[in-house]
């Protein structure tokens, strides 16, 4: 799990430099809707350009956030981002014998979901969640480097790579010890939960789509994987369930679960967890209603 992470991880942190030294506040407010709802659906779609999994995706958010980016659109882009990127939804694309409904209709669950949940989330968290503690206190420490917004001269080029760098380094170290520990649960719960005994749970719909739930969690793919794994569930489970596994395990497992709290107040990881689960079920139903 963790060389699998390990790649997105790195790109994660580049990105999020890139971000923190070369993207000013100025420019998120001019591109980024004063709408709620037309914001939150930006969020949703940027995803789009960025392939990274849902390893890689928060320290992303944290940068984007801190810029000046909206909750919503952040949690939005977040959830989807993981999901909707070209990569993701070739290898969904391939896993399921060359055919691109179930894409769609991953990609479609998944927008469904991310932008529910971001909207409620707006209401609830009026102000921006992060930890206070000193572990996540980078958000300031980044802030002080920030160059002015209007500086009389940029810096050079060399001097602003070299900052891309440090933030970036800084960022792996901030988020990489969450990523081993929550590779180690994820790893020890496979080995000691047998995935069988999970599947004989799952007797009608609405308790298979939770048991895929669980298993999307626990099991804590990459999102460029996961959907090999799902395609062999294809003759146990229906299409809602096995959809409701392909639209949690990237936005909510284990492994992103830690850097979440790394990251968050514990109160909007809790809530964000359950409106993500509650949401995916519903989907997951209506899924199978309309596609089973």
């Amino acid at each position: 799990m963790i060389m699998e992470a390990i790649p997105f991880i790195l790109l994660g942190v580049i990105v999020s430099g890139l971000i923190q030294t070369f993207v000013t506040e100025r420019w998120i407010a001019k591109v980024m809707p004063r709408n709620r709802f037309l914001s939150t659906l930006v969020g949703c779609g940027v995803g789009v350009f960025f392939p990274a999994c849902e390893c890689g995706i928060v320290p992303i958010t944290r940068r984007l956030l801190g810029k000046g980016v909206p909750l919503h659109a952040g949690i939005a882009f977040m959830l989807t981002g993981p999901i909707i990127n070209p990569i993701v939804l070739f290898a969904t694309f391939m896993a399921f014998g060359n055919s691109w409904r179930m894409a769609l209709i991953r990609a479609g669950a998944a927008i469904v979901v991310a932008f529910i949940t971001a909207i409620v989330i707006s209401y609830l968290f009026p102000q921006l969640p992060f930890r206070t503690s000193p572990g996540a206190g980078m958000q300031e420490a980044a802030a002080a480097l920030e160059p002015a917004a209007t500086p009389a001269a940029k810096p050079p080029l060399r001097t602003q790579l070299l900052g891309v760098m440090t933030h970036s380094i800084e960022e792996f170290f901030s988020v990489g010890k969450y990523l081993v520990l929550g590779a180690l649960i994820a790893a020890a719960m496979q080995t000691y939960i047998p995935t069988a005994s999970l599947i004989h749970l799952g007797s009608n719909v609405v308790t298979s789509s939770l048991v895929m739930i669980v298993m999307a969690f626990v099991m804590s793919l990459c999102s460029e994987a996961d959907a090999f794994i799902a395609s062999s569930f294809q003759g146990s489970f229906s299409i809602g369930a096995i959809s409701a596994f392909l639209v949690f395990g990237p936005m909510i497992d284990i492994k992103n679960t830690l850097m979440l709290l790394g990251v968050f107040k514990g109160k909007f990881v809790v809530t964000l967890i359950a409106l993500v689960a509650t949401l995916t079920l519903l989907v997951s139903l209506l899924v199978g209603r309309l596609f089973g």
